[in-house]
């Protein structure tokens, strides 16, 4: 039986519009849904990174990286592994604070995840957080007795960890080359 892990993508493409509309299609046209989905442009403007996490198993995770390969709007496909790959997501918090007392418990709370304090009003305070999954679930966990307002999350970004990177300088043997993107 085949296991089915949450697989991390890292994805070059063409910056502009319409192409993360492609990409998102071959997902669904492929019946995998998308847990998470981060996109901007990396430092150069013509090209933007895409870091996709997918529910899969090793023969999906691997066909679904050669099928992002054929589309013409791609230029790389990485999959890393989570040993090897730094991961993070930024999540902001809007709790409710009725009183003072509540108030100085969520920034004690926000001391300890190393959260930042973005807003605060007689009402609600505003944290942000960065990290990985089980430090953002714990600190909500802790955050839901005060009522959280709102939440909003960025999705998983991530890169390799080492002088390793999703350019052709550093490639593993077999990964895709930028040339060789035809149909």
């Amino acid at each position: 039986m085949n296991t089915i892990n949450r697989h991390t993508l890292a994805v070059l493409v063409d910056n502009e519009a319409g192409v993360l509309s492609r990409v998102a299609r071959l997902f669904s046209g492929k019946g995998y849904n998308i847990e998470s989905l981060a996109v901007g442009a990396t430092h150069d403007p013509a090209v933007s990174r895409i870091t996709i996490e997918v529910l899969a198993d090793d023969k999906q995770a691997r066909l679904i990286s050669d099928q992002l390969r054929k589309l013409i709007c791609v230029h790389s496909v990485k999959r890393l592994s989570a040993e090897h790959a730094i991961r993070r997501e930024l999540v902001l918090f809007k709790v409710a604070v009725k009183d003072s007392d509540a108030r100085n418990q969520v920034i004690q709370i926000a001391n300890i995840f190393r959260a930042s304090i973005i807003d605060v009003s007689t009402g609600s305070m505003t944290l942000a957080v960065i990290g990985e999954e089980g430090k953002v679930q714990a600190m909500e966990n802790l955050l839901e007795e005060f009522g959280i307002l709102e939440l909003v999350r960025t999705g998983m970004i991530a890169l390799e960890r080492g002088q390793y990177t999703i350019d052709e300088q550093t490639k593993e043997k077999g990964e895709f080359d930028y040339g060789k993107n035809v149909l």
